[in-house]
Parts: C-alpha cells; structure tokens; sequence
C-alpha cells in the first residue's frame, strides 16, 4: 500500500507541480523575456534544481522548451496573420530576422517566409502544439508521431563528397574522417560554404547519380543553381531539377535516446505510403536526404515525390 503522505511521494508529487508551474509560466509568457530566475520562482527552487527537475519531467533543458514553444507559436502566428516575418521574430523575442529564420529553418526545415506564403499545408501538421514529454517517452512504447510536410524545391546545385564504400553515416565517417564537432570532416568542410540554401545534409544517393565504384551515402549541400563559387578538393557538383520534396519530421526526443528515436523514426518513415495521398516516390529527381538529427526539433528527412 502507498503512503500518500509519505516524505517520498510528498516530494514526487511537489516536483511533478512544480514542472507544471514553469511550463504554464512560460505558456504565459512565450512574448516576453524569460530568465532562468523567473523559470526558478514559478517553480519555487532554486535555479540549479529547478532546471533539473524540468529536464527530467520533460526531456528538455527549460531553455529549450522555450525555443520550441516560441518556434510553434510563431508557426501559428504567420499562418493566421498578416504580419511581416520580422514582426512575428520581435514578438517572440527572437533578436533579428535572421535568427529567427535560421532557428524556424532548423526547427521544421523551411523558411518562415516560404511558409508564411503557403496558402494551404499539404499534409503539414505543423503548426501544432509539441507534446508534453515524460519519463515514459512516446517513442518508446511505439506511440510514435511523425510530422510532414511537401514543399516545392527550385532548380539547385548539390555539393557533395562522395565515399567508395559508405552507406550509412557511420560507414561513410569511418572512410571519410571525423570532423571536429562530431560530425564528418566532409561537414565541416560544407559548412564553410556561405552562399549555401540550407544547411549540410547527409544523401542516399540514387543509381542515376552515382559514379561506378562509389557509395551509396555522401554528405552535401545546396546552393543556387547560378552558383559559380569555389568547389572545394574532391568534392563533386550534381545540378538538380526543380521537384517537390515530401518532408518528414519526428517528435522531439531526450538525447540519451538518440539511438532509438532516430532508429524507430526512420523504420516509419520506410513504411510510409505516399499513393495513398496522391503522390509516389521519385528518387531520380534527386536524393534522399537527412538533416543532422537534434533532440529538441527530432529527426528530419526528406524524399522526392510528384503527384499520381
């Protein structure tokens, strides 16, 4: 039998209402500056032991959380008003244009002006309210959630360093080298190049676009298609056409998960079935893609599809 006025259960139960003080604090206050002292008085603990008690109730430093959450209601603010995209950055204390546009990127693998501009989501659940994370991850009892999306790609230049043997990341950074933070050397590399569209990707390539006696796995990244910069030693230039690509996003996850997060992300992503909302897979328009998996936005990939 459980004693409910138990020390233990006592203090369980303070921290479990003490999470859910910071998070509707910072519900409440998505608009304004929030500090690591006021997340602590909502809480009523102190700094240190607040924002531990937060990661281990959610998965997520409280910083994080705020990110997220900002990230999202900006998302519903661009499709529901008539505002300037540096109007909806200020109003979720973003502190530039450009570091809005860099962090919404990142977080759902498109611009916030492309998709402010987007009449109408073609299967994008986004913008949507992350799920609240518990100890007992949704990830790992199967109850796996994944977002998507199809956005329209134009004409593009891919830059890439191509393996003999690579088919998978860990196969091609073995060939290729270890970059210095923790990614391949062929990465850092890529994200030198500052006319680039987005950020560095892992690529599955397809038969059409692979030399003989090369991998299937390589790193890349997209530039404008009249790019005429420098390409770097040993890296080879593929021009894509214009598609549209069907875009996958998984739920956040607690980066001491990555392994099974990332693993059971991708296994749905396989036995998704884009003719059963008008679309097949197209790979000779252009690669598979993976963009660098981060716990906070969840794993991304990304297919070529065109309309049945």
């Amino acid at each position: 039998m459980i004693d409910n006025e138990s020390p233990e259960v006592k203090s369980v139960t303070g921290e479990i209402l003490a999470a859910a003080r910071m998070k509707a604090f910072i519900a409440a206050n998505l608009q304004n500056p929030i500090s690591a002292a006021d997340i602590a008085r909502a809480a009523g603990y102190s700094p240190f032991h607040a924002a531990r008690l937060f990661k281990a109730e959610t998965g997520l430093s409280p910083f994080e959380y705020i990110r997220r959450e900002r990230l999202t209601a900006s998302a519903f603010a661009l499709r529901q008003q008539k505002h300037r995209v540096l109007d909806i950055a200020l109003d979720y204390v973003f502190d530039s244009h450009a570091g809005f546009t860099r962090a919404f990127s990142n977080g759902f693998g498109i611009t916030p002006a492309q998709y402010a501009r987007q009449p109408a989501p073609v299967g994008w659940l986004i913008p949507f309210r992350y799920l609240d994370r518990s100890k007992e991850d949704t990830y790992m009892n199967q109850a796996f959630v994944i977002f998507t999306q199809i956005v329209e790609r134009p004409a593009r230049k891919l830059i890439l360093k191509r393996s003999r043997t690579g088919e998978d990341y860990f196969s091609y950074v073995a060939e290729i080298g270890c970059g210095e933070h923790d990614d391949s050397a062929a990465w850092d590399i890529l994200s030198t190049i500052e006319a680039a569209l987005y950020e560095p990707v892992g690529l599955w390539l397809p038969e059409t676009m692979r030399p003989r006696n090369t991998g299937s796995y390589a790193h890349g990244i997209e530039v404008p298609a009249d790019y005429a910069g420098a390409i770097p030693d040993g890296f080879d230039v593929i021009e894509l056409a214009p598609c549209k690509m069907l875009i996958f996003q998984g739920e956040p996850y607690n980066d001491d998960d990555f392994e099974t997060a990332v693993g059971l992300c991708m296994e749905r992503i396989q036995q998704f079935k884009p003719e059963v909302y008008g679309y097949r897979y197209v790979p000779e328009l252009a690669p598979r893609m993976q963009l660098k998996p981060m716990g906070w936005r969840g794993y991304i990939e990304m297919m070529p599809v065109e309309a049945i």
